[in-house]
């Protein structure tokens, strides 16, 4: 690594290490023999499982060996029926619902429609990183989960430690996987990371204090993956195969069909995990405790608004986003919390993501950066309007916020901070602004929103794109970098996860991140304990949420708006966990034979010992949800509302 200063070794304790499976299942039956054919062998309440015949596996073999001549990282996979199985039932099945110290990810995806939300083609699930980079300012340390191996150094800069390891691979097969992340990194860059490329305007020395100690960059490298597709109804299970391990391509082959067949029998041939099910609320007025500001008081939030007023007159900058931290205290287990969330705020990125010293819980509408075959695209999402109670009101609205000049200004001003970053990697000449101030519709407010995208320039990665943009102009302000440096001296804590980034690059190379807003950050400070069971509810763990919302600060902005606006924005996360809360309360333990039917934002599925007459029972149970039909269908009724092909920004 470059300027490495110090580099210790240590060996991983045996029980941190992945499992290996051992054996390969052959005995099967199929229509077809292509290596994507699906065969019907065996049914139960729970779906049916789908196994390859020993004709597809001599197949795959073969292909396997085809691709492993061209490149050393070839993926494997099965396709699966899906429409017993949903993306939370999966992950469920694949983290141990204890076990928040265990990296994993669940992504989700409802895009912004004229009328009414829909849902996302792909979900994805992916569980223990066969690798894990930590970064906590200059100090970088890399933990291998196959080889068992830890390392720690200090480096110039850790963002080039992920792209210095992709360095080499040479991924086969990209076109035969879904459209959607099919495995690589997953992870989050905090908003701090923008210290390793402003080394001298923005030194780590001259940062508000770190009273978390989370780590600036957390990424897992994983190379198991279930991609949901909701138009097909078929999910795939995908496992990649370092050619380089083996010693022979049969030895790789054989490993990896073993790892594929231990991923498949953890979501189909076990019986599945019980979640919690109960009413939904939504529109109750039981909300819980008011939220605390845990990094700054009321009246200290506006004087820092007066104070970067005082630097927008003085020319010093035309706009910046100031922040502020609140908290909210529960035992409702953040898994359910983004249960939660999904009802209450679907957006286009809805994330789970267990890391390193956090928990992230998000519905971001805004992706940060991405790269698809070297297409680098940008949307500045700024200008905001509530949803209107009727199309009519909805187009009311959507005049009056494309007629405010301060809003429509703001936006400008952004897109041309976008146009600047996307420049900075693009080939000259290729960037472009493809849409600007379009309206997009969520499920309570309604964006501007721009699209810039340009071409990426040759000798560069994903990676350099994603240092041009973090953090980005919408949560930072204009100019940038001088607007940061104003951030550092008006605000009182680092920012951690909030305003950077979270999501994934994939082995080919592409890239998308999303904007870490509407973020509930779940630091775990202390590791897992027996002491703690998510079963029992006399020894839960509370948690400590962290909600941080910011607001643009202009030359007209009134502090005591500024405060209420970062207050309903934390709120609107904060009913989240107060629809958890009241859910945990009505339902008592999630594994009490009273909650087993896995109702709620999820499909109705019966486990394994339910007959059709026990879910008949159960329909009272769902009655109650009919009545927020409107706010909930696009959960309820997802085969109606899916779209073939993604608008905007999803996963």
């Amino acid at each position: 690594m470059d300027k490495t200063l110090a580099v210790t070794r240590h060996l991983l304790p045996r029980s941190s290490r992945l499992p290996v499976a051992t054996s390969v299942n052959l005995n099967v039956r199929l229509s077809r023999s292509s290596s994507r054919s699906l065969a019907l062998v065996g049914s139960s309440s729970r779906g049916c499982t789908l196994k390859c015949s020993a004709s597809t596996l001599d197949n795959q073999a073969e292909r396997f060996k085809e691709a492993s001549k061209n490149g050393n990282l070839v993926p494997l996979y099965r396709y699966i029926f899906s429409d017993h199985l949903t993306p939370v039932l999966a992950y469920r099945c694949l983290v141990r619902e204890d076990d928040r110290d265990a990296p994993s990810f669940l992504f989700e995806s409802v895009e912004p429609g004229f009328d009414a939300s829909t849902i996302g083609r792909y979900s994805v699930v992916g569980a223990q990183p066969r690798m894990e980079i930590v970064a906590k300012e200059n100090m970088v340390t890399i933990m291998d989960h196959y080889e068992g191996r830890r390392l720690e150094e200090i480096v110039e800069d850790p963002m080039e430690v992920p792209r210095k390891i992709m360095e080499g691979w040479e991924p086969q097969l990209i076109d035969e996987l879904p459209e959607a992340f099919c495995g690589g990194w997953v992870g989050y860059f905090s908003y701090d990371t923008v210290r390793y490329v402003e080394k001298k305007k923005l030194p780590f020395s001259g940062a508000p204090p770190d009273d978390r100690n989370l780590p600036d960059v957390h990424l897992g490298l994983y190379d198991d993956v279930i991609v949901f597709d909701h138009v097909e109804k078929k999910a795939c299970v995908i496992h990649w195969v370092q050619l380089d391990r083996f010693s022979s391509v049969n030895e790789a082959f054989k490993d990896g069909m073993n790892r594929l067949e231990s991923i498949l029998s953890r979501v189909h041939d076990i019986s599945p995990p019980r979640l919690s099910a109960g009413s939904i609320k939504l529109f109750t007025r039981l909300f819980g405790p008011k939220l605390e500001n845990s990094s700054m008081t009321s009246e200290e939030y506006k004087d820092s608004v007066l104070q970067a007023k005082d630097h927008i007159l003085a020319g010093d900058i035309f706009q910046i986003v100031l922040s502020q931290r609140f908290e909210r205290r529960t035992f409702a287990d953040p898994f359910e919390i983004y249960r939660a969330l999904r009802v209450v705020n679907p957006s286009p990125y809805m994330t789970y993501l267990q890391a390193r010293g956090c928990i992230l819980v998000a519905s971001s509408p805004e992706i940060l950066t991405r790269v698809k075959k070297e297409k680098i695209t940008n949307r500045p999402l700024a200008g905001t309007v509530r949803r209107g109670k009727t199309p009519k009101e909805d187009l009311m609205l959507e005049k009056e916020l494309l007629n405010d000049q301060k809003q429509c200004a703001e936006h400008i001003m952004l897109v041309d901070l976008g146009r600047n970053d996307v420049g900075k990697v693009s080939k000259p000449g290729s960037v472009k602004v493809e849409k600007l101030m379009n309206i997009e519709r969520y499920s309570h407010v309604m964006h501007i929103s721009s699209t810039v995208t340009g071409e990426l320039a040759d000798n560069l990665t994903s990676w350099d794109v994603l240092r041009a943009a973090l953090p980005v102009g919408t949560v930072s302000g204009a100019p940038k970098v001088k607007a940061m440096e104003l951030i550092d001296q008006l605000e009182v804590t680092r920012r951690g996860p909030y305003s950077g980034g979270f999501g994934g690059i994939s082995f080919s190379g592409d890239m998308d991140i999303a904007l870490a807003l509407r973020t509930i950050v779940f630091p775990t400070s202390t590791r897992y304990d027996t002491m703690y069971s998510y079963k029992d509810v006399n020894t839960r763990r509370e948690w400590v949420a962290h909600l941080q919302a910011g607001a643009g600060i202009v030359a007209d902005s009134d502090p005591a708006d500024e405060q209420r606006e970062c207050e309903n924005k934390a709120a609107a996360l904060a009913r989240a966990i107060d629809l958890a809360d009241k859910k945990r309360e009505d339902t008592g333990l999630c594994s009490s034979t009273e909650s087993s039917g896995f109702i709620g934002t999820d499909d109705l599925v019966a486990d394994k010992q339910d007959r059709l007459s026990d879910v008949r029972q159960r329909r009272s149970n769902i009655d109650e949800l009919k009545t927020y039909f409107n706010l909930l269908k696009c959960y309820q009724m997802c085969a109606a509302f899916i779209q073939r092909s993604g608008r905007g920004g999803s996963w």
